[in-house]
């Protein structure tokens, strides 16, 4: 048996190149042909796109991943999963933690991949706990997501320790999560190498090719022995997407990794995907910066998509000229803050930061408030100490909590339930009410109260007449 594929690009791929936008009507055809090609997994679920189906598509994700699974009968279907975050942006309850990990199981999910921004294991257990709690009743497999990123902390035996304790943890499997892309080719080989000698766990990559290295990285990891790597079927590979999935399969042909993929299957789910690709390109929402590579995340280690949401911070308040300035800040504020990873919600925090210091002229003159609250303990423990000149300066004597920050948030699904006990039809509706609330509550009240079309009322009114 060769190197497995889980194929990204129904959740990671168009959530990197097309802003998370493809329909549910766009995904099925493509979905149908990709579960008979002999991936080990698609991932299709999670991340940005429950957020995207509601706000920007006026879709319900939980009917999504419905029909995706019965588009796909013989391919695992899996999610991105933000541990205590879940899919949202802030900590919620360990109760509605488990509840939307059984609703994701029961609903179609085989594979949940719980990751936290700051590796902070303690915001991942009740995640784990409850995948593996449901394991039994709905099947299901839990990956743990090492966030990776590199700073005098983030080091190999550092991953190697993190990779023990979370298969003490409970989870069937370890994913390398290089979200930036800026995981180089030999750190690779030595990272998969010092992780397989050490833990029994199958062990997965997973890189984007923003910074151009990611074919060479997913090439030296399977020489070192990696079990599965995250690949995007052609159309949405590439620039700030992963590898594409056709290229590799050629290239491993013959070998003893071959993954096995069929080609045929393959070409025509291609077909299919170039068209919706083709159809964003024409109205603008496909940027062809995204499809371009750009080696200075390799420099600065930061990820594209920071990187253009800091062009765009400056760009408002007509900055542009000191974009080489705030790059060179990062690493400053990022090493202030005790090196967290740089992934949502962490990466626009730290940019965000860096922008204000130099715009301001004085450093940590002007704070967003999360930031505040990431020095005040909120989000979790810092990878390494935090500066307490900088904290003091921001938060003064305000008290800094050394305990799990979940553990200060009552339970929220009852609550949620009764206050919209009038629009909400089952528990997969409220659980879309607890992480978005303002914009489900308008997608459910426009659901159970639809509007009649215009045209088709008149056409109705002829036809009797």
């Amino acid at each position: 048996m060769g190197v497995k594929i889980v194929d990204t690009c129904l959740r990671d791929g168009h959530q990197s190149l097309l802003a998370t936008r493809l329909t549910t009507e766009d995904i099925l055809p493509v979905a149908t042909l990709l579960d008979k090609a002999g991936y080990y997994a698609l991932e299709v679920w999670g991340g940005a796109t429950f957020d995207a189906c509601l706000r920007f598509l006026n879709e319900d994700p939980w009917e999504r991943l419905r029909a995706i699974r019965k588009a796909c009968p013989n391919t695992k279907l899996q999610m991105l999963f933000r541990g205590q975050n879940i899919l949202g942006y802030r900590h919620y309850s360990d109760e509605l933690v488990e509840k939307f990990v059984e609703k994701s199981l029961e609903n179609g999910i085989d594979i949940i991949r719980v990751f936290d921004a700051l590796n902070d294991l303690r915001n991942l257990k009740s995640a784990v706990d409850a995948t593996n709690k449901y394991k039994k009743q709905f099947g299901g497999h839990c990956q743990i997501a090492l966030s990776y990123t590199t700073s005098p902390v983030h080091t190999i035996d550092y991953y190697v320790n993190l990779a023990k304790e979370v298969e003490k943890m409970g989870a069937d499997s370890i994913c390398i999560k290089d979200m930036a892309g800026v995981l180089l080719p030999n750190a690779a080989y030595e990272l998969v190498t010092r992780i397989k000698e050490s833990v029994k766990l199958p062990l997965e990559l997973h890189t984007h090719c923003t910074g151009g290295v990611a074919e060479m990285t997913v090439m030296r990891a399977i020489e070192a022995g990696v079990d599965i790597v995250d690949t995007a079927l052609s159309p949405l590979s590439g620039g700030t997407s992963q590898p594409c999935t056709e290229a590799l399969e050629y290239v491993l042909q013959g070998t003893k990794y071959d993954p096995e993929l069929n080609l045929d299957y393959l070409k025509q789910a291609c077909d299919k995907l170039t068209v919706v690709k083709d159809r964003f390109l024409a109205n603008g929402g496909l940027n062809p910066k995204a499809l371009t590579t750009n080696p200075n995340i390799l420099k600065y280690q930061v990820p594209g998509g920071m990187l253009s949401n800091l062009m765009s911070q400056l760009k408002g308040q007509g900055a542009m000229d000191k974009y080489e300035e705030v790059l060179n800040e990062i690493p400053r504020v990022r090493k202030d803050l005790g090196y967290p990873p740089l992934v949502t919600p962490l990466s626009q925090m730290v940019g965000t930061q860096a922008v204000m210091n130099v715009i301001s002229g004085e450093r940590y003159k002007m704070c967003p408030a999360e930031i505040k609250d990431y020095l005040k303990g909120k989000y979790g423990a810092a990878p390494a100490p935090v500066n307490e000149e900088i904290r003091k300066k921001i938060i003064g004597d305000a008290p800094v909590i050394t305990y799990r920050p979940a553990d200060d948030i009552a339970p929220e699904f009852e609550a949620m339930k009764e206050k919209y006990k009038d629009i909400v039809k089952s528990d997969e509706d409220v659980l879309s009410c607890a992480l978005f609330e303002n914009v489900a509550v308008k997608f459910l009240e426009a659901r159970n109260n639809p509007k009649k079309d215009e045209d088709e009322v008149v056409e109705f009114d002829v036809v009797i007449g």
